[in-house]
């Protein structure tokens, strides 16, 4: 007999499941703990074999990323971690066993209720042979299961969607149509659904500052906030989504959003701001104080200044310049810190006279500002930011 198969003794798993019968094909939901899923889960990661003068993909997982690894590690310890879509697995049919529950007597119940036992194959014919670590090939739900190995606690089941005996054509098949058909989640839809939270965050507090600037009559930011970043009916002139709003303010407030929503959620205090964290993230202490008027009334001061040293500009609401629009917008709040700490050595209101008078040392005029010379995205941005540094002499 071969060593290589008395490695591992027969071993199994079995849990409740219920069959699912969609137009792809049959497949089987149920949950298990992480441990076991990180036990018997194998990973095909997608790799370009080169073969003579051809190429030919093996695999159907994308690389891991290490980065978004580490996100959702440290997402799976917070308070509400939660993955609420199943990671989608293929089981070959020599490793999987199912036990059909009866139907229960008086009861709405199908026959599609069943027990699934899991066992590798310790089979001295290597084609055979799938060891406990490759009962499962992970087709969507890679980066969840890696980001969980060093998850401790017990109490984390995940539900996992199941399919027997598919061939790897089949397991690709799938793979291709849950990512393709997935669609990214609006981003200032999100934000905007932090209004129902309970509890203090970043992602909120930025919100709220959005919606107060937007609503305002006498805000620079009047009626020109995409609140779900698409077009608001009966509005005209929106030039900045929310998304976009809250993301580059956010920046000045924290670089961990998510610790910081987990601090309170757990009803946590955050720790006093130290003046190397100040100099950084200009707004964090009145974001940790509670003092969220105040981050308001800054933001507010510094675009009323912005608004009246370039007032066509920013009253613009055509495609030809970007002072109002994403590319300005970012480059002016990256300007903000350098203009906050200009004025200001400590946490303070800074008024709109001294952002005014700061910008007036610039020498742009409001047809500067078109996309011919500062270009949508990026390189514009970057060349807006650097011009008004030059020019204001900071």
């Amino acid at each position: 007999m071969n060593k290589n198969a008395l490695l591992e003794d027969r071993r199994s798993i079995s849990f409740p499941v219920l069959r699912v019968r969609q137009p792809i094909g049959e497949f089987f939901v149920g949950a298990i703990s992480h441990k076991l899923l990180i036990q018997i889960s194998d990973f095909d990661i997608r790799k370009l074999l080169r073969k003579d003068r051809f190429e030919d993909f093996a695999g159907i997982q994308r690389e891991i990323d290490p980065k978004r690894v580490r996100e959702i590690r440290q997402y799976v310890e917070t308070v509400d971690a939660t993955f609420p879509t199943a990671i989608i697995l293929s089981v070959q049919e020599q490793s999987a066993e199912l036990e059909l529950i009866p139907k229960l007597a008086g009861k709405n119940l199908t026959n599609d209720l069943a027990i699934l036992t899991l066992s590798n194959s310790p089979s001295d014919d290597e084609d055979e042979r799938i060891l406990f670590h490759q009962i499962a090939t992970v087709i969507d739900g890679q980066h969840r299961i890696e980001s969980l190995k060093q998850h401790e606690n017990d109490d984390f089941n995940i539900n996992i969607a199941i399919f027997i005996g598919l061939d790897k054509a089949s397991e690709a098949e799938v793979f291709s149509t849950v990512n393709l058909a997935q669609t990214k989640v609006n981003k200032s839809l999100v934000y905007d659904l932090f209004a129902y939270s309970e509890t203090r965050s970043p992602e909120k507090t930025c919100h709220e500052i959005a919606v107060v600037l937007d609503s305002e009559e006498k805000s620079p930011f009047y009626r020109r906030i995409k609140r779900l970043g698409v077009a608001t009916d009966g509005r005209f002139g929106e030039t900045l989504s929310q998304a976009a709003f809250v993301r580059a303010l956010m920046k000045h407030i924290t670089k961990d959003p998510l610790g910081d929503r987990d601090i309170g959620k757990r009803g946590g205090r955050w720790p006093k701001v130290t003046k190397q964290e100040f100099e950084r993230f200009v707004l964090r202490p009145f974001f940790v104080n509670k003092e969220d008027e105040k981050i308001a009334d800054i933001i507010w001061n510094y675009f009323d200044a912005v608004k009246e040293r370039w007032p066509e500009a920013w009253a613009s609401t055509g495609s030809g310049l970007i002072l109002n629009k994403s590319t300005g917008y970012q480059a002016l709040m990256r300007f903000f810190k350098d203009a906050y700490l200009h004025e200001a050595g400590e946490p303070t209101v800074v008024k709109k006279g001294a952002f005014l008078r700061l910008m007036q040392r610039s020498k742009l005029k409001d047809e500067d500002f078109n996309k011919e010379v500062f270009v949508p995205g990026g390189s514009g941005e970057g060349l807006l930011y650097r011009t008004l540094k030059e020019q204001t002499h900071l």
